[in-house]
């Protein structure tokens, strides 16, 4: 893959899945890290129990995993929490990708993934009692369409929680055209995103009368990742080039280092979102 490859979501996956777990890891998204020098794996690991916690996520729970990836959160779940997980994504890479590991790890019979658009996912009403958004809102173009979607599917009381890449504040202008290079570089790497702010996120689920609304920002818990990932790129270079070319290799590294100075200067970071679905009145 070119660096110049649609930028599309299920495009942008398609390419690059088989690169990422090298560069990433095999959950593609941010750790929670208790300490600095945590390995990457258990702090992913760590991220997905965190959302699972805030979650509530119960044995015999059914739990449907918004933008899935490859599957690796959807699997923990399966295996740490006993409950049944229907992960969607519209990249068909990674959907495939998911079912041969759900199947290698003899999974399947609680485990499943299909090909749907998280904004239009077309599953039946109250079906689920976990809505889970790991690292997917941002590449949403309608993220309130998102979050109408996964609260019709949840059963009443059920819960939706969402971790994501956060903005700490509204951007003026003159700021984003001065960062006009790096968030292109940032769109290339990772795909066309868009982020929020956690007071958004609270307003979007209060208009659609969610309750109990909590939210937390992580962003020092989350960013050690950086650094893992660029430890990953410089130990796979050969590998990950090798998928997805010099210059995509290359642009990733210093994506990297783009978002740790983002973190630092407090413009980007990663939050944490809980709401409950309300039951209805009686009466």
């Amino acid at each position: 893959m070119s660096s110049n490859s649609s930028d599309a979501p299920d495009a942008h996956y398609d390419n690059v899945s088989a690169a990422w777990r090298y560069l990433m890891g095999e959950s593609f998204h941010y750790g929670y890290f208790e300490r600095s020098d945590m390995d990457l794996d258990l702090a992913t690991h760590a991220l997905t129990e965190r959302m699972a916690a805030a979650g509530a996520v119960a044995s015999g729970n059914r739990v449907l995993d918004i933008g899935c990836g490859i599957g690796a959160p959807a699997r923990q779940l399966a295996r740490t929490r006993g409950c049944h997980v229907v992960g969607i994504s519209n990249s068909i890479v990674g959907i495939e990708l998911a079912k041969q590991e759900a199947q290698r790890a003899d999974l399947q019979p609680r485990i499943s993934f299909e090909v749907r658009d998280a904004m239009d996912n077309r599953l039946p009403d109250g079906s689920f009692d976990c809505a889970w958004v790991l690292e997917s809102s941002h590449l949403m173009p309608d993220k309130p369409a998102m979050l109408r979607e996964a609260s019709r599917v949840l059963a009443p009381g059920g819960r939706l929680v969402l971790c994501d890449i956060i903005v700490h504040r509204d951007l003026p202008l003159r700021e984003v055209v001065r960062q006009a290079r790096s968030f292109d570089l940032l769109r290339r790497v990772f795909g066309r995103a868009k982020m929020e702010t956690l007071d958004t996120y609270r307003r979007w689920l209060e208009e659609l009368g969610m309750e109990a609304i909590e939210t937390e920002d992580i962003s020092h818990q989350t960013a050690p990742t950086l650094s893992a990932w660029e430890a990953n790129a410089q130990r796979y270079r050969s590998e990950a080039s090798g998928l997805i070319g010099e210059t995509a290799w290359s642009e990733f590294y210093e994506a990297c280092g783009v978002l740790r100075k983002m973190w630092k200067d407090g413009i980007l970071g990663y939050g944490l979102v809980v709401a409950k679905k309300s039951a209805p009145t009686v009466g």
